[in-house]
């Protein structure tokens, strides 16, 4: 099995256990963690040469799920 799908089977993982959270802080947690997870399989295959670097839009952190987007006084 690839690397990038065993960061893909982890992300499911964390997207389930976000489901069954039991407050708010905890299934963002394990979204935060999912997305991690997504972003690492991308690379993953991108070191593989599996997928160009323009393939892979970057995320910032303020775009994951769970994070609040930061804002200028």
């Amino acid at each position: 099995m690839k690397q990038s799908q065993h960061f893909l089977d982890n992300a499911e993982n964390c997207a389930q256990l976000a489901e069954r959270a039991s407050d708010e802080p905890t299934h963002n947690r394990y979204r935060r963690m999912e997305a991690a997870w997504r972003a690492l399989a991308k690379e993953q295959d991108w070191l593989d040469g599996e997928t160009s670097p323009s393939d892979n839009p970057v995320e910032r952190p303020a775009e994951l799920p769970g994070r609040a987007r930061e804002t200028a006084a």
